[in-house]
């Protein structure tokens, strides 16, 4: 049986490249893959760093996100009236 990777993530926000927040999966201290929030597109999506990452890694890092990032986006308050 295989030895399961030491997952550790890092919850990180972006409002340079992109307008969001999301958590940065580590496996065994090497950046695997990112779920990230993307507010400005209204999107949630995950970006893979490393092959073939096993899918109970994926699993637990949905988990992670859902845990540790609120779903509703936030609102750009340029765009609103006030």
């Amino acid at each position: 049986m295989d030895k399961s990777p030491k997952i550790t993530f890092v919850v990180a926000s972006d409002v340079h490249h992109r307008d969001g927040i999301g958590i940065e999966i580590y496996l065994d201290g090497a950046l695997a893959l990112e779920i990230f929030r993307d507010d400005a597109r209204k999107s949630r999506e995950v970006s893979l760093y490393k092959r073939d990452v096993p899918l109970i890694v994926i699993e637990e890092s949905i988990e992670i996100f859902k845990r540790e990032i609120p779903w509703a986006f936030i609102e750009d308050h340029e765009s609103s009236p006030n």
